[in-house]
């Protein structure tokens, strides 16, 4: 019998391996700030009904003011930097092409804790990198948005550059003293001011289609708002993490399933081979973290 969090972890993974479908349907009806807008809203919802069922949302008023200081840099990151970037990054490639570039996180915060965590730079964490970012070079030579369309280069630097807000966001909210589900409400709430003065300036609120409508609310459940909860719970519940953390590794091919299926994309040989290097070099990194954590193991 599988374990609950093994469940949840699970659970978790099929929730994130709709992402990207759900990104490319909600925007043929809608623009990259409203479907923001409306998912955030909607995950911020969810996030605040766990936290009232569970006893915990007075947390969200027992803060010092430098804390909030603090959520709302956080959420200016993540989720309205971090999904503007990779919104419009699907709005500009195929699916197949954003979803595993996304994974190259991994490899982008090894490299920015040389700086900020004052971690070194060893000859493993070197080639996981130029193997990652050869993965993503691989992709990157696939078709651009259909057969006879060439590449967005500009799509392809969004869906890199996301990569670093992300990461910069994780390093940051090492930070965080609070429970991990208040932590994502506050980053959810104080996100909301930015995204309302995008739609302000740049969109608008009208709803232009019931669907896109469903679309932004799908996404706040489940890339937002359930998914973090489930994989929270499955972490505390876990006595081995590392295991349980692991099987995100599974959601690009699961999202790749989806794409096929649903979008109706022709997975490219290119999207296969740069996402076996991605995945390659983040074999690699976990290698250098588990050799050094158990051993003290090369730099």
């Amino acid at each position: 019998m599988i374990k609950k969090e093994y469940m949840l972890g699970l659970l978790t993974v099929l929730f994130w391996s709709t992402s990207a479908t759900a990104f490319e349907l909600t925007l043929r009806y809608m623009d990259v700030f409203q479907l923001l807008f409306y998912a955030v809203v909607t995950s911020t919802l969810i996030l605040g009904a766990c936290l009232k069922a569970c006893g915990k949302f007075n947390a969200v008023f027992g803060l010092k003011p430098r804390e909030y200081g603090f959520y709302a840099g956080l959420g200016f990151l993540n989720p309205f930097m971090y999904y503007l970037m990779v919104v419009k990054a699907y709005d500009l490639l195929p699916a197949q092409m954003v979803q595993p570039i996304n994974y190259t996180w991994v490899i982008t915060l090894s490299i920015l804790a040389v700086p900020l965590l004052k971690q070194t730079f060893g000859k493993i964490q070197m080639a996981a990198t130029l193997i990652s970012y050869a993965g993503v070079v691989v992709i990157s030579t696939g078709t651009g948005g259909g057969p006879g369309e060439p590449m967005n280069y500009f799509g392809v630097f969004l869906a890199v550059g996301c990569t670093l807000i992300w990461a910069l966001y994780w390093i940051f909210n090492i930070k965080s003293q609070q429970d991990p589900v208040v932590a994502i409400f506050l980053n959810g709430f104080f996100s909301l001011p930015f995204l309302a003065l995008s739609c302000l300036a740049f969109s608008s609120f009208a709803v232009p289609h019931a669907r896109g409508l469903l679309g932004a609310v799908w996404i706040g459940c489940f890339e937002l708002g359930f998914a973090f909860i489930s994989w929270i719970t499955a972490l505390k519940l876990s006595e081995n993490t590392g295991r349980v953390a692991n099987l995100i590794f599974l959601t690009p091919f699961v999202s790749l399933v989806f794409i096929h299926e649903i979008l109706g994309e022709t997975i490219y040989p290119e999207t296969f081979m740069g996402l076996f290097l991605i995945l390659l070099g983040i074999g690699f990194q976990k290698y250098h973290e588990f050799a050094h954590s158990t051993k003290g193991g090369p730099r």
